[in-house]
């Protein structure tokens, strides 16, 4: 199956997302396209990065995830592809890559020059080209040479001790859910049996086990299907009543003579 994911800014009001759809589709008419998001923050690489990384693992491996995220030539270092658990990514030298995985891919290439042409909608005219090509069986070495470093951005880590785990919100969802980035991983092998939850002016000291353990209009705290802790209120949005966003300051503190 030859299936093409798409990752943008575009929007849905716009041309953009429709001319990239039909410049696959021109080389290959049976591509099976799926929208990841086009409605991500324009120039916001860490939030977008975040929803691909949460997401490309459900699809069947072998499928190409197209990157169209602040592509333009002057703000981005060429244009790679990169294999990663036999899903191919294919988009700019930005760093928003590298946001997808933890330690670095074992292959990565960068598209030679003459694939390359100065333009001003590069995921039309060079990525989507690249897509469809490789989707439809071409390896992504057709395209370029061997790259040794991949232009990085880092996340923020939660910092972790014994007695506190200091994390953030790595992304806030459609529903004004907080998604942090503190792991449950993390939170159970620390957990002495007694501990509190704080942000903003809150403090919890009982994390759920689905978004319905508390009445409507209450807070609730839960590790999600992702392994990460999530703040929200139920049938209301946990960023506006919580005066939470992303990258605000989320605490556990563990204590240890309970």
């Amino acid at each position: 199956m030859a299936l093409v994911t798409i990752l943008s800014d575009f929007g849905d009001n716009d041309f953009y997302l429709p001319a990239v759809k039909a410049s696959m589709l021109s080389i290959n008419p049976q591509l099976n396209i799926v929208e990841i998001s086009s409605n991500s923050k324009p120039f916001d690489l860490a939030p977008a990065a975040f929803l691909l990384k949460s997401v490309f693992r459900e699809f069947p491996k072998g499928t190409v995830h197209l990157v169209a995220m602040q592509t333009t030539m002057g703000l981005t270092d060429g244009f790679v592809g990169l294999k990663l658990e036999d899903h191919i990514f294919i988009g700019p030298n930005n760093g928003v890559l590298s946001l997808l995985f933890d330690q670095d891919p074992g292959i990565i290439v960068r598209f030679s020059d003459q694939f390359i042409k100065q333009s001003s909608f590069p995921e039309k005219e060079i990525l989507a080209p690249i897509a469809a090509k490789v989707a439809s069986g071409a390896s992504i070495h057709d395209f370029g040479g061997p790259l040794n470093r991949l232009n990085k951005l880092l996340y923020s880590q939660p910092k972790v001790t014994r007695e506190q785990i200091l994390g953030h919100v790595a992304n806030v969802d459609g529903y004004g859910n907080l998604i942090t980035n503190i792991r449950k991983v993390d939170f159970e092998k620390l957990n002495p049996g007694k501990y509190s939850i704080e942000f903003n002016r809150e403090i919890i000291h009982q994390i759920n086990q689905s978004y319905h353990d508390v009445e409507p209009g209450d807070c609730f705290v839960i590790f999600n299907s992702l392994g990460f802790l999530e703040i929200g209120i139920n049938q209301g949005n946990g960023a506006g009543l919580l005066g939470l966003k992303h990258d605000s300051p989320i605490h556990i503190n563990f204590h240890q003579n309970a």
